[in-house]
C-alpha cells in the first residue's frame, strides 16, 4: 500500500489520504460504473479512484464553485500559479492586514482563487464558516507562506485535477446529500464520507443521529453498492453507532492519525472503520 497518492488543491479537515490504497484495495468498479460522492470535500478519493464517470457533491458551494471553474476552464492551474504569487507577495508585505483584508473580500464575493488563498494560509489548514456561513478561520501567522516551492506544490495539485477533468466525465454538484444519492442506481458506487457523528465539528455543518440514520435509509433504498467512512474507535471510546444503525454491514478498520485541527488535543490516532455492503 506504498503506492502514490495524489492530494489535491485543498487541505480539509480529515482528508483521507492516507486510506486511499486501503478503500482502493477494497472496492470493485470498472468503466461502466458511476462513482458517486455525496460528501466531496478535497475528493481525494474519487480522485485517487480515477473513474471514468463520477458525480461529485458537496453542501460547501465555494469548493463545489472552484472544481466547475476548473472544469469550464475559467481557472486553470496557470492562473492559480500567477494568483497565488501575486497574493502571495502582498501577504509578505503586509502580514495578518492582508489575509483578513482578502477573507472579508472573499466573504463578500466568494470568489474561488480567494477560497483557495484562505485555505492555504489560514490557521491549521481549517475550513469553517459561522451562522451566517462566512469563513471565519484565523491566519496562520505565516507571512512568508507562499514560496515559490510552496505555490508549485499547489499548481501541481492543480494540474493534476486538471488533466483528470479532460479525460473523465465528472459532475460537480452543490446540493444534499439525499438529492446526490436519489441519483444513484445498481450500476453506482457510493462512497460517503459524512462529518463524523459523535464528535466536533468545524467544517461547513453539524451531522446529527437523525442524519446519519437517513443517510442509511439513502444508501440501502439506492440499491446501489456503498462504503460509509467513519470512526471505529479511539484511545477514549468506541463509535456506538456502528452497533446500531449501521450493523450488519462489512466493516475493514485501520489506524489514521489527524494533523488538521483547532487544539494539539484534537490531533491524534483514531482507528478508522470502512462500512460496505460490498464485501
Amino acid at each position: 500500500m506504498n503506492e502514490k497518492v495524489y492530494i489535491p488543491p485543498f487541505k480539509i479537515q480529515g482528508i483521507k489520504s492516507k486510506l486511499v490504497p486501503l478503500i482502493k484495495s477494497s472496492i470493485n468498479i470498472d468503466e461502466n460504473t458511476t462513482w458517486i460522492e455525496p460528501f466531496m470535500g478535497s475528493a481525494v478519493v474519487g480522485l485517487n479512484v480515477a473513474p471514468k464517470r463520477a458525480m461529485f457533491a458537496d453542501i460547501n458551494p465555494h469548493i463545489i464553485n472552484f472544481y466547475n471553474q476548473l472544469k469550464s476552464k475559467t481557472i486553470t492551474s496557470g492562473i492559480v500559479r500567477e494568483f497565488l504569487e501575486e497574493q502571495g507577495a502582498l501577504l509578505s508585505e503586509k502580514d495578518s492586514e492582508y489575509y483578513y483584508y482578502i477573507r472579508e473580500r472573499f466573504n463578500q464575493n466568494h470568489n474561488p482563487l480567494d477560497f483557495l488563498f484562505l485555505n492555504r494560509s489560514c490557521f491549521n489548514g481549517m475550513i469553517r464558516f459561522n451562522k451566517k456561513n462566512g469563513f471565519n478561520v484565523p491566519y496562520g501567522h505565516k507571512p512568508q507562506r507562499f514560496s515559490k516551492a510552496y505555490v508549485t506544490k499547489i499548481v501541481n495539485q492543480t494540474k493534476h485535477f486538471e488533466q483528470m477533468l479532460k479525460y473523465s466525465d465528472w459532475t460537480f454538484l452543490c446540493q444534499p446529500f439525499e438529492d446526490t444519492i436519489a441519483l444513484a442506481d445498481e450500476n453506482s458506487f457510493v462512497y460517503c464520507d459524512p462529518p463524523y457523528i459523535g464528535r466536533h465539528v468545524d467544517y461547513f455543518d453539524s451531522w446529527s443521529e437523525e442524519e446519519e440514520k437517513t443517510l442509511k435509509k439513502c444508501l440501502v433504498s439506492s440499491n446501489s453498492r456503498f462504503m460509509l467512512s467513519t470512526w471505529d474507535n479511539n484511545k477514549y471510546r468506541s463509535n456506538p453507532y456502528i452497533r446500531s444503525i449501521w450493523n450488519g454491514l462489512s466493516k475493514i478498520t485501520q489506524e489514521h492519525y489527524y494533523f488538521l485541527g483547532a487544539k494539539e488535543s484534537n490531533r491524534n490516532a483514531m482507528t478508522e472503520a470502512l462500512i460496505t455492503n460490498d464485501l
